[in-house]
């Protein structure tokens, strides 16, 4: 266990003026309070918040955070309050302890609501002081290196939730030697035998190539000095097992056929000398063709920045090379850590300060408002995950703006990247000039123009093809409102024709101040709800003049007309099918006291409002009449259909209608036949036969035997309208090898 003198120590030696008064009186008080407590590995439990300081140590993080990581755990294990911290150490540290506190109360959850809830909670806290990631990524990377001691169950969740949420967390903050390790680790309890597999075959790797490591340091650093380079600094390495295992499945590779296993950093003093050296390597050494890519002129968005490139070097091995300056490698390796926002100032190479506007602080900050768009916690976890763990690809727009993307990125997903309102209006896209497909992968380097229309709404089909975050939940989010537009003005003309019965106009602004008694904050959401079938016009119409009176008269139904009039409990003409009706409904039938509004104009499944049709179907010259149903809309039953009589006490629900059909755009409607035929060769032809005849499409059929010369056929035929399917009923009926034809309502 380390010392108290040792953790001091560790931090003057990059901070030689470090409050050194502040970091014992936190050793003192978190050893005070922990006490006896111990650890699963039976370690007395101040050795955890001492490790975690001592990997913060290693970032050169100043003696607030030490001390905040000597005290993390004391609020929530210990006695300790708010209140005494604050006293004793300062506000600052005071709210830096319980942000962590929190954090730590909402650990080691597997339910995918809570595990979201959390990754919610740890962006918010991160997002006010980054300080609160820092401790948190080096408090886990602690437990992960002892979580040996854990029982089984808790090792695999521990695990599994560092793979998913706080290694790739650590990768976007551009910590990446902490990701590695982290990942190395939960790759160990989740896939033991892979893990000992893979770690296995690298020492063989490693015993073979004995000195081939230090061979390949010491030949391009010959090299780089001779060629006028000062200073540079070499050092190899052989790749992390998890590196090696993602690398084997994503490429179906075996271990064997591996070539780069090794990877060289070459860190010089400035830009300049990095492209210097780029040349001098490539010059002596075969690249690799498509293995370079320069993430110095292009940084990735968590500020990584480095010359990539891979080359046949020495001995003819495959070796990968990362060429940046000092500073570089100082930020990749330890990410926002290694920014001055901490360090008093400090400047960096081009003599500016790093701020929050830092590239890792801008995807967090723009991962922060996309809890504010309103998905539910699942969408927002699967969308942060797809931002966690994809890789980048570059690409511009026609003014030469640089937008980073997802590998696999499509246009869709940089017309949203440019702006929501873009991708919501995007109707194609010109990759390098040429018209392509919105399906087509995007590559580093593509200039893209996104084409708009103003009328476009995005399809909810595009959700399957975008792997943004931010594109996924722009096109859900548009798809409910596209289907909230729908209901709403389906919503706003019935209640119209509600009123205009009643003699009484309608209008938004009538509707605000019954909202509270129809349960509703915004007057779209109530007209939506009265489209959805939710919420039926008379309830609204009794909200809005709760002291209405009507006049109601009881009449028998015309026998000539097939319909009953009848007159709502408010004043509401609805037109009922005329058929036989109990007592107590006829006396309930009633008819207004003026000529009612127009019948509610349909066209079928092509119009703009919600509308559906019964399962039997219903076809134009068909009388109808609509069905508010819950949550379905408008629902379009022919008079005959022996479904209506389930709705017969409810009249509020029963909108007329009437056909309004466009000859410029007609469409087929569906119906259904039975015919009872002879089962003898040749009769499923003649049948087929006299329908294609009349132009009339099969869109399902169904047979089965129901006497030993009989066989029924169930059809679902797509017709014009009631006359062309008429006349296939009157030519079937003539067929010799038809019984019986009819139409089915049900």
């Amino acid at each position: 266990m380390m010392r108290q003198y040792e953790l001091v120590e560790r931090v003057q030696k990059y901070k030689p003026d470090a409050n050194e008064a502040l970091l014992n009186k936190a050793y003192v008080y978190a050893m005070q309070k922990h006490g006896q407590q111990k650890r699963a590995s039976g370690d007395p439990y101040i050795s955890h918040p001492l490790e975690v300081a001592a990997i913060l140590t290693d970032m050169h993080l100043d003696e607030s955070t030490i001390a905040v990581a000597l005290l993390h755990d004391t609020i929530e294990d210990t006695t300790a309050t708010r209140a005494e911290i604050d006293e004793l150490f300062g506000e600052d540290i005071g709210r830096l302890v319980e942000g962590l506190t929190k954090l730590k109360r909402l650990d080691l959850v597997s339910k995918k609501a809570k595990q979201a809830e959390n990754l919610r909670k740890l962006l918010l806290a991160i997002s006010d002081d980054v300080r609160v990631l820092l401790v948190k990524l080096a408090d886990r990377l602690h437990n992960m290196r002892t979580l040996e001691h854990m029982r089984d169950d808790k090792r695999a969740r521990i695990s599994e939730e560092t793979m998913d949420i706080y290694a790739p967390l650590a990768g976007r903050m551009g910590m990446q030697d902490m990701r590695d390790e982290l990942e190395d680790l939960s790759f160990r309890y989740l896939n033991p035998e892979a893990y000992e597999t893979v770690t296995k075959r690298l020492a063989e790797l490693s015993s073979r190539n004995e000195g081939l490591i230090s061979k390949i340091e010491e030949e391009l650093r010959e090299l780089l000095v001779a060629n006028g380079l000062l200073n540079p600094y070499v050092k190899g390495r052989q790749k992390k097992p998890y590196s090696v295992f993602r690398k084997m499945q994503s490429k179906s590779l075996s271990f064997e056929q591996l070539s780069d296993v090794y990877g060289f950093r070459i860190l010089v003093d400035d830009i300049p000398a990095c492209y210097r050296a780029l040349g001098i390597v490539h010059t002596r050494w075969r690249v690799v063709p498509g293995r370079f890519k320069d993430y110095i002129s292009t940084p990735k968005q968590n500020d990584y920045r480095s010359i990539h490139t891979t080359i046949v070097g020495p001995s003819r091995q495959r070796i990968e090379l990362q060429i940046r300056t000092r500073r570089m490698h100082e930020i990749a390796e330890f990410g926002i850590a290694a920014h001055s926002l901490y360090k008093d100032g400090e400047n960096t190479e081009g003599g500016e300060l790093l701020s929050k506007e830092s590239n890792a602080y801008s995807w967090l900050r723009h991962t922060i408002e996309a809890l504010a768009e309103g998905d539910n916690p699942e969408e927002f976890l699967e969308h942060t995950k797809l931002e966690l763990f994809q890789d980048q690809v570059f690409c511009f727009t026609p003014k030469g703006k640089l937008i980073a993307l997802p590998r696999g990125a499509t246009p869709i997903d940089f017309a949203y990247a440019v702006h929501t309102n873009i991708g919501d209006t995007t109707v194609g896209a010109k990759i390098n000039g040429r018209i392509m497909p919105l399906v087509t992968r995007l590559n580093n380097g593509d200039e893209v123009e996104i084409i708009r229309s103003g009328v476009q709404v995005p399809p909810a089909a595009w959700e399957e093809i975008v792997v943004t975050g931010k594109a996924r939940a722009a096109i859900r989010r548009a798809t409910r409102m596209a289907i909230r537009k729908q209901y709403a003005g389906l919503g706003y003309r019935i209640l119209e024709r509600t009123f205009e019965r009643a003699s009484k106009q309608f209008s938004r602004d009538i509707l605000k101040p019954a909202l509270f008694r129809l349960g509703h904050k915004d007057v779209e959401d109530a007209i939506a709800s009265v489209g959805r079938g939710e919420l039926s016009s008379l309830d609204v119409f009794r909200a809005v003049f709760p002291d209405y009176k009507d006049e109601r008269t009881t009449i028998k139904p015309a026998a000539d007309q097939g319909w009953f009039n009848m007159q709502s409990a408010s004043g509401m003409m609805f037109r009922l099918p005329g058929r036989e009706r109990t007592a107590q409904e006829a006396s309930e039938a009633a008819v207004p006291n003026g000529n009612g509004p127009d019948p509610l104009p349909i066209r079928g499944l092509a119009d703009h409002i919600e509308v559906q049709f019964a399962p039997s179907g219903a076809v134009p010259g068909d009388r109808i009449v609509g069905i508010m149903e819950e949550g379905k809309g408008l629902t379009i039953y022919p008079i005959q259909s022996s479904a209506l009589q389930r709705f017969d006490d409810q009249p509020e629900r029963w909108i007329d209608v009437r056909w309004d059909l466009d000859e410029a755009n007609k469409s087929r409607f569906m119906a259904k036949v039975v015919i009872n035929a002879l089962n003898e060769p040749g009769t499923l032809a003649t049948v087929a036969q006299a329908i294609a005849r009349l132009d009339i499409n099969i869109r399902m059929m169904t047979m089965g035997r129901v006497a030993t010369d009989f066989s029924e056929m169930a059809l679902e035929l797509e017709v014009w309208d009631l006359r062309q399917l008429n006349q296939l009923l009157s030519q079937l009926k003539e067929l010799d090898c038809i019984s019986t034809v009819k139409r089915l309502y049900d």
